[in-house]
């Protein structure tokens, strides 16, 4: 199974369509705590529209406690830091795509201890994607390669 991490989302519209993708791709959602609002929002549900009760999603009060319950799976960190592109990256059937905060990405303790699993999607004339965005592109790679 795709698993896709939001670790400390912060804006709801986000969620909401990232839980969208995560229903049409059969992908878990993993939700790291604190949020930036409540899952009941209505901007959540709105977002993710009558889909969002449909979504595979789990909570997690931090990233250690998903990291913990998690054996033998590859963990991919996306990052406007990394050197490597997401679409060099062989997404083996059961992964994790970590995704962070809107405002200022992952932290950057966890990308320097897992530096050889940061992966970026290369841009030109901006410094960042919507997060839905990115997600959608990552996400479809790692479909696409066990499509095909």
């Amino acid at each position: 199974m795709l698993h896709v991490v939001l670790h400390q989302p912060e804006i709801p519209h986000n969620t909401g369509a990232i839980g969208r993708l995560c229903l049409a791709t059969g992908a878990r959602l993993h939700l790291i705590k604190p949020f930036g609002f409540s899952l009941d929002d209505a901007q959540v549900r709105r977002a993710g529209l009558d889909y969002w009760r449909e979504v595979d999603v789990k909570t997690w009060d931090c990233f250690d406690e998903l990291l913990a319950s998690v054996t033998g799976s590859p963990f991919f960190f996306l990052t406007t830091k990394a050197t490597q592109n997401y679409w060099d990256a062989a997404f083996p059937e059961d992964c994790y795509l970590v995704f962070g905060p809107e405002t200022r990405g992952l932290p950057e303790s966890l990308l320097q201890s897992n530096a050889a699993s940061c992966l970026r999607i290369p841009m030109q004339g901006t410094r960042s994607l919507n997060l839905a965005t990115a997600a959608g592109i990552v996400m479809y790679e790692a479909v696409r390669q066990r499509w095909r």
